[in-house]
């Protein structure tokens, strides 16, 4: 988690009950309205160490630590709070997008049914039902024909090719065993690694691309039919498809703004849509002023990026 650092929160020896974390949330909640997102944080996490047992406290600090790029985090939070009684509906919708993200569709789609059991007409559960099962199909429709054809080629080990020992070392430490698993991490999430170097990318996306292969494969090939889901909702929506195959270029964004699309992969409007505010921050040298840029260039348009679920008052039986 972000290390406090802000005098105003207590050392964790002096927060032990709940009035002094309804205190703390309230702090967190006035930093947010402030756009003070790492005091937000901070003081989330002073109320979370007086009662972590408080949904409402650990919702938003799950929610604020995921906008920073904080996702394992985050997902951990999400779903200390969909295992508890009455959880928000929200924390089962930004639960769901991660396990997305992350390829893990069964779990994602029991997130969103259990948002649909309580609201059937839930306009973003019943767009992101689509969009999971449209990956769930995929991914298996991918491995039923890599299975057909007898290809071993991706359980390889990554200790088979030709790489340095300080690549295969970092490797190892981000799990990363076959070539099928470097196809599923994207170049930012490997650059997101603090001990891989540029060197080291450059030398596994050269190993790749030797065999017509690039990082993050599986992940667009799987996220083809959902994205097709998403743009038709969004055509439904907006009545204008025409905004969506446009090119990102043609935004005109600063220089660091597209660098950080570019190492997304995204190159349409339609594509940048489908991203959440935390993936653009999880690139490295993306910082608020980038995103607000972006936001504001698709605000022109009349469209926005893929949203976290902020808290609502309604809950899940």
């Amino acid at each position: 988690m972000v290390a406090s650092k802000d005098t105003a929160v207590l050392d964790s020896h002096e927060v032990k009950d709940s009035p002094t974390a309804r205190k703390y949330l309230e702090m967190g909640k006035a930093a947010e309205d402030r756009g003070e997102r790492i005091k937000a944080i901070e003081a989330y996490e002073a109320a979370f160490a007086a009662d972590p047992d408080n949904t409402d406290v650990c919702f938003h600090l799950a929610i604020n630590l995921d906008l920073v790029g904080e996702e394992d985090e985050a997902l951990h939070l999400y779903e200390e709070c969909v295992h508890r009684p009455n959880p928000p509906l929200n924390a089962l919708l930004n639960l769901a997008i991660l396990y997305e993200d992350r390829g893990q569709y069964a779990q994602a789609e029991r997130c969103v049914r259990q948002v649909l059991s309580t609201d059937p007409n839930h306009a973003r559960a019943r767009l992101y039902i689509k969009d999971i099962l449209a990956s769930k199909a995929m991914m298996i429709e991918d491995e039923e024909t890599r299975l057909h054809k007898g290809d071993t080629t991706l359980d390889t080990p990554v200790t088979d090719f030709d790489l340095t020992v300080r690549t295969r070392n970092c490797l190892r430490k981000m799990n990363i065993r076959t070539l099928a698993d470097l196809l599923r991490v994207t170049e930012a999430e490997m650059r997101s690694y603090k001990n891989l170097g540029e060197s080291s990318i450059d030398e596994i996306k050269a190993m790749l691309a030797q065999r017509g292969l690039k990082l993050g494969q599986s992940i667009e090939e799987s996220q083809s039919a959902a994205k097709q889901a998403v743009y038709d909702q969004l055509k439904d929506d907006q009545g204008d498809a025409g905004q969506l195959v446009q090119s990102v270029n043609d935004l005109n964004l600063s220089v660091r703004a597209r660098k950080a699309l570019a190492l997304l992969g995204i190159t349409s409007v339609g594509d940048l849509c489908m991203r959440t505010e935390a993936e653009l921050m999880g690139v490295k040298n993306f910082g608020m002023t980038s995103l607000l840029e972006i936001k504001e260039k698709l605000a022109d348009l009349g469209l926005g990026l893929r949203k976290l679920e902020e808290e609502e008052g309604a809950q899940a039986e």
